[in-house]
């Protein structure tokens, strides 16, 4: 903007010009696309956090119940029978496919027929059945248990190589199940001595039991036992190792006689903290590997 000097001598005002001066932009409008795919991105990405927090937040229970929400199971009133108050009393002329009474009037399809078995009282019960009663499946362990332990006693009497064994063998009735305990006394030992190293004799005994054991279908138990004789050096070989390393040796011959590795439940090493003879630690006769033939699941010994 300028003013031009006014006439000299004259009261007339000075004369304004006004000059428009027009900038050029540079660049100019590139749109506005961009702004709506960066908008879904970051709601895509939102959803996508908040989808992985839900599934770190909840547990499997609530997830299902989320995932039932959003998909309910449809109600299965025709094969239910839910009739209706309309015509022909809830019939209707597609009355001849029903499944229930009254089901022509029935607001949802069906998508289950009706089961046509009636059950009964030993429904679910059979020898092989998933819902036998504790009672049934714990009076046929105890008979099992019975015939084992008559079978074994009977092999150990006819075999003349082992019949000395004889005593060293002892089955015990307890609320796990059946214990087969074979005890060392101060004139034989089932391992050489301070070894994991099963006598031959002693193999041999084991795999008889193996022979009954493979007839029945209990899980099995195996705990080693030792006395409280230290070893020289504890750091190479104390109780602990020699306990749990006997009821390996004990594994593997039972293995070897035909049982299924899916049937030992437990294999462990007690040391001397559990004693046979409780007023003398040192006695041979804590020595000693304990075979349990457990309740099946579900059953509770007596």
């Amino acid at each position: 903007m300028a003013a031009a000097r006014a006439p000299h001598g004259s009261n007339q005002p000075p004369k304004i010009i006004y000059k428009k001066i027009y900038i050029e932009g540079h660049g100019g409008h590139h749109g506005g696309a961009w702004k709506v795919a960066y908008a879904d991105f970051v709601t895509a990405m939102m959803a996508f956090f908040l989808l992985m927090w839900l599934l770190g937040a909840t547990t499997e229970k609530q997830r299902k119940g989320i995932a039932d929400y959003f998909a309910p199971t449809v109600l299965n009133t025709k094969s239910l029978g839910i009739g209706g108050s309309g015509m022909f009393g809830g019939e209707s002329v597609l009355s001849k496919e029903k499944t229930g009474q009254q089901s022509g009037n029935s607001r949802l399809p069906t998508i289950v027929a009706k089961s046509q078995g009636a059950g009964g009282d030993l429904m679910g019960t059979g020898k092989k059945g998933s819902l036998r009663s504790a009672e049934a499946m714990a009076a046929e362990d105890r008979k099992n248990f019975q015939a084992l332990r008559k079978q074994v006693a009977e092999k150990i009497a006819s075999t003349k190589s082992l019949a000395a064994l004889a005593k060293h063998i002892r089955f015990v009735m307890t609320q796990d199940g059946m214990r087969i305990d074979l005890v060392d006394d101060a004139d034989y030992s089932m391992f050489a001595l301070g070894t994991t190293t099963l006598q031959s004799d002693a193999s041999s005994l084991i795999g008889m039991v193996a022979e009954g054991i493979a007839r029945t279908s209990n899980p099995l138990m195996i705990r080693g036992h030792t006395d409280s004789v230290p070893f020289g050096d504890p750091r190479a070989m104390n109780n602990w190792m020699l306990a749990s390393g006997r009821a390996e040796a004990t594994r593997r011959r039972l293995a070897l006689g035909g049982i299924p590795e899916a049937r030992f439940n437990r294999i462990e090493g007690v040391a001397d903290r559990e004693p046979l003879v409780t007023n003398d630690p040192f006695d041979p006769r804590n020595r000693r590997v304990a075979i349990t033939l457990l309740y099946r699941a579900g059953v509770f010994g007596r």
